[in-house]
């Protein structure tokens, strides 16, 4: 790898670093995520870090315990992110699940159910939150509940019929049934992320790694599109609609990741072979060659998008960007990867940072003007980009040492 890249990226990580412990973390230690009084986390903040809406999004009390359990792993501990940790492990677990063992979409600030939704991402962050958590503090019984929770998903995943909780699939099964590929892409996530936090029973989990990635190439890899599609039939075929047509570059770029760990996990170069393929077409057709940034959905034919925010650029998509950029470049030594990064980098900080306020904005117009204000909400809270900083912190020094990467899950 060139020496001038190994010496820029030691100055990136320092940076990445720094914008993480204090900008990042500090906004969301100083506004009001942290709810004293009831638990939990209060997501929705405004610019500044005030809450304007107490309802508590299911998803984030998941991610931000891992959050703050990862920086702990990561970092150290520190009383500030324990107080973290605390107020939320607790919420999370007596007031998100329900008594079938599925969990909320929302709650009330006291944790009263709100909303239930079809989709198996509340679990997958529970199972996320409890495996980190109980890694970084040797909490067994956390670890014990992650296994649990995460294998009634695979359960319901591979076995529907088998699933408590019961409601009409989005589209008539008798007329279309349809696949998502978003199911399978949290379950390679947090597969393999319990694999790291709990080796002991690392083949049991490698073992359903597997099965997911056969899934995920199988009826979502289309070569011959180049492109990953985020709705199929269930043998795979496009459905040559819009909702069919479909690209999320955002969750391509995210899935390219996850396959780029695994290569390096497993020493599988046609998974690595594949994982670029995804990475590099998702990035051709993401791109905004007229100003710059990801787009949020592409058509695979070039059709119109049905989606109304298509065009938008969203903070999170970035973040897959630059691990998957900065993976990649670590990977192959290919410069195109570290231009890639670059480029990502300085659209990204130029345009979401809030230089007076800190943190990012979630939000943008196609044209990089900021179109939402408020820095968290049911769907952005500490997260993707407290994720992306630290990966890119590991993977920039990584690159600066000249040093293998280990797996980033």
């Amino acid at each position: 790898m060139s020496e001038t890249i190994a010496k820029k990226a030691a100055e990136y990580e320092s940076f990445y670093r720094d914008y993480l412990m204090n900008d990042v973390v500090p906004f969301w230690l100083g506004s009001d995520l942290l709810d004293e009084e009831y638990g939990g986390y209060i997501t929705s903040v405004d610019r500044e870090g005030k809450c304007y809406n107490d309802d508590k999004s299911v998803w984030f009390q998941g991610r931000c315990l891992w959050t703050f359990s990862a920086l702990t792993k990561k970092y150290g501990r520190r009383p500030e992110w324990d107080k973290a940790v605390q107020t939320g492990v607790r919420f999370l677990d007596e007031k998100c699940v329900d008594k079938d063992g599925r969990m909320f979409f929302t709650v009330t600030r006291d944790g009263r159910p709100l909303r239930k939704r079809r989709y198996m991402f509340s679990e997958s962050f529970y199972v996320s939150a409890m495996a980190e958590y109980g890694s970084a503090f040797g909490d067994k019984e956390a670890l014990e509940k992650a296994e649990k929770c995460f294998d009634n998903m695979v359960d319901w995943y591979y076995h529907p019929e088998d699933d408590p909780f019961k409601i009409t699939p989005k589209s008539n099964a008798e007329t279309r049934q349809e696949r998502s590929a978003a199911v399978p892409m949290v379950l390679l996530c947090i597969s393999q992320q319990l694999r790291r936090c709990i080796p002991e029973k690392a083949e049991k989990f490698s073992k359903i790694v597997k099965m997911i990635i056969s899934d995920l190439l199988k009826y979502h890899y289309h070569p011959e599109l180049k492109c990953n599609l985020e709705t199929v039939l269930m043998n795979g075929d496009m459905i040559d609609n819009p909702a069919g047509r479909t690209i999320n570059p955002g969750h391509t770029c995210e899935n390219a990741w996850f396959l780029m760990s695994e290569a390096i996990y497993t020493k599988d170069k046609r998974v690595l072979e594949v994982a670029l393929k995804m990475f590099d077409w998702a990035f051709e057709k993401g791109w905004d060659k007229q100003y710059g940034g990801m787009l949020y959905f592409v058509d695979a034919k070039g059709r119109p998008c049905e989606q109304l925010e298509w065009d938008m650029k969203l903070w999170w998509v970035h973040n897959e960007v630059l691990i998957a950029s900065l993976a990649a470049y670590a990977l192959t030594g290919k410069e195109k990867y570290w231009d890639r990064f670059t480029m990502v980098h300085d659209y990204a900080f130029s345009h979401f940072a809030d230089k007076e306020c800190g943190e990012w904005y979630g939000y943008l117009h196609r044209d990089g003007t900021v179109s939402h204000t408020q820095k968290g909400s049911m769907w952005k809270g500490p997260y993707h980009l407290p994720r992306c900083l630290m990966l890119c912190d590991e993977i920039l020094g990584k690159i600066a040492a000249g040093e293998p990467l280990d797996p980033l899950l």
